[in-house]
């Protein structure tokens, strides 16, 4: 699954799998994202930190909050993109990922780039 949102300038691309090899159904599921963060804007941003909300099929929420995204603040330049790959461990086959990212323009004007809703899902999972 994948999504997109953009705000002010800043477009977030996720795709997601399901990683099979490192899960051990039915106690825990493992998936990973991709996010590619773009500024199609026209000012300089830096990424200062990131709130994802993880819901599992169950409705259980989780919230993780933390400075940057793996280890990393990036400044993007208009046109320029940040791209990694992180991890989510959940206890059932299905559940959503969405959040925000806390960025900062040269000016010092902060303001959170949404990170649309997007799918973890075993391939067989009932949606």
């Amino acid at each position: 699954m994948k999504s997109e949102a953009t705000t002010r300038g800043v477009r977030v691309h996720v795709r997601s799998r399901y990683v099979p090899d490192h899960s051990t159904p039915p106690e825990r599921w493992i998936f990973t994202y991709t996010v590619e963060i773009t500024n199609t804007g026209e000012e300089t941003v830096q990424l200062l930190s990131r709130h994802w909300v993880i819901t599992d099929a169950h409705g259980h929420v989780e919230e993780v909050r933390g400075p940057g995204v793996v280890g990393a603040q990036p400044v993007l330049a208009p046109g320029e993109s940040f791209e990694y790959t992180s991890f989510c461990p959940l206890p059932t086959a299905f559940g959503t990922m969405h959040g925000t990212y806390q960025m900062v323009t040269d000016d010092g004007d902060t303001f959170e780039a949404e990170v649309a809703a997007f799918h973890l899902s075993t391939p067989y999972a009932v949606n």
